[in-house]
């Protein structure tokens, strides 16, 4: 790991990092698999194993069909209500705000899926921009997504910072030319995480305040 000269901005994945969207996630997957697929036991593991792609990218990645993105979407949308926000989230990105620290969403997920839930979940307000991976033209790993939501809030990659629980999501922002932190209190094994040798490891969020705060303090 490796220090930094000094944050600024902070990209962040959605899924795993600022929310707790799986047992939402397990719950659409199933309903969409039996919907479009049939019986059987849901490949949800597997699933996991892609998190942080685009859902369509996925389902070719699984030689799933397409048509169960329609259901999929759609349970997840009636179960949003149960999405939860992981402790301390709130209060981190508040403090980040204060303190002039610039905030981008960069996600799996649609645009629209992902302001849809950040809205009802009440942490819209406190971020930025959010880009979805519909909106570049190729998704994580590739660094697009990354450069996007710097290039909307106007922010450089040597002063942004990574925050990710996915493999691609931290080989997303170093393809970027950011710093990469990965966080380890969602569902991902740590493991698959270390071994991509982050700048950081942030067992909770709070952590990163006294990464990136302690940098904006000097």
């Amino acid at each position: 790991m490796t220090a930094h000269h000094e944050y600024r901005t902070v990209v962040f994945d959605l899924d795993g990092v600022l929310i707790d969207s799986f047992q939402v996630m397990r719950q659409a997957f199933a309903l969409a698999y039996h919907e479009v697929v049939g019986l059987g036991e849901p490949p949800f593991d597997e699933y996991r194993t892609h998190q942080g792609r685009y859902l369509p990218d996925i389902m070719r990645l699984m030689g799933l069909p397409l048509a169960m993105e329609g259901p999929f979407v759609e349970a997840s949308q009636r179960l949003i209500g149960e999405v939860k926000v992981y402790p301390d989230v709130p209060l981190l990105l508040k403090r980040l705000r204060e303190s002039g620290v610039r905030t981008a969403i960069a996600t799996g997920k649609s645009g629209e899926r992902a302001r849809g839930v950040l809205d009802v979940v009440g942490l819209l307000p406190l971020l930025d921009t959010v880009v979805g991976s519909d909106e570049v033209p190729r998704p994580k790993p590739a660094p697009d997504i990354v450069l996007e939501g710097l290039r909307r809030i106007g922010a450089s990659p040597g002063s942004a910072v990574m925050v990710g629980d996915a493999v691609i999501d931290l080989q997303a922002g170093r393809s970027a030319g950011t710093a990469t932190a990965a966080a380890l209190w969602g569902e991902t094994s740590a493991g698959p995480l270390r071994d991509e040798q982050p700048d950081h490891v942030l067992e909770e969020p709070a952590d990163l305040l006294s990464i990136v705060l302690d940098e904006v303090s000097r």
